[in-house]
């Protein structure tokens, strides 16, 4: 809570990682952290194949109905510059913002992965 927004070092796909990683050992984000902005990080991934920081997670977990999201999954909401990865908490999702961490509701997820 008290990290800084840092995009490749702290971040929402980041922090989502890291909350399934701690959940399940397994590091999805390794290898991909260190870049130094938004533009930084999509041309890594593009490069990779993969569209954004969504299409990565969709193809390391099973994507779920949102209204199936339980505590732990991974959740895709608008965020200020895009969707943005969050993990759910009953009916509220855990996001991180650039002032810091945040919730928003459940009912706002566009998109869910089960953890």
């Amino acid at each position: 809570m008290r990290t800084s927004f840092a995009y490749g070092r702290h971040d929402c796909a980041l922090f989502a990682a890291g909350a399934v990683a701690a959940m399940t050992g397994t590091d999805h984000a390794r290898g991909w952290r260190g870049y130094r902005s938004r533009a930084a990080g999509l041309r890594k991934l593009r490069e990779a194949g993969f569209e954004d920081h969504i299409a990565l997670v969709a193809s390391h977990l099973e994507e779920i109905h949102p209204a199936l999201a339980a505590p732990g999954d991974v959740a895709v909401v608008e965020g200020e510059d895009g969707p943005a990865l969050g993990i759910v908490q009953g009916e509220s999702i855990y996001i991180l913002q650039r002032e810091g961490l945040g919730l928003v509701s459940l009912l706002a997820a566009q998109r869910a992965f089960r953890v």
